[in-house]
């Protein structure tokens, strides 16, 4: 083996070592481009995600408007039922002192 041939195995073989060239970057697209991109592709998922609802029967809604009633006017019978009771309560410790 010759000297070169030692030093060449030695230095890991014989791939000259080559400098890596630097492309240039891409240019960045222009801001309406990408607004436009961004506001169509909000566009295309909402109108994919719309096609996913699923909308109650009527019967569905009618049902839980009445539950939603029922609440709303137990709850108004309980306050209406604390606000008496506590302005009874207050009416008689006003006329005991």
């Amino acid at each position: 083996m010759s000297e070169q041939e030692k030093r060449s195995s030695q230095s890991g073989g014989n791939t000259p070592q080559r400098k890596t060239e630097k492309k240039p970057a891409a240019k960045k697209p222009g801001f309406f481009t990408r607004v436009t991109h961004a506001v169509s592709k909000w566009f295309r998922d909402f109108k994919s995600e719309s096609k996913k609802i699923v909308w109650p029967t009527g019967k569905q809604v009618v049902n839980n408007t009445v539950v939603v009633i029922l609440a709303a006017v137990i709850v108004c019978v309980f306050v209406y039922v604390l606000d008496v009771s506590f302005g009874f309560v207050r009416d008689t410790i006003v006329k005991l002192v």
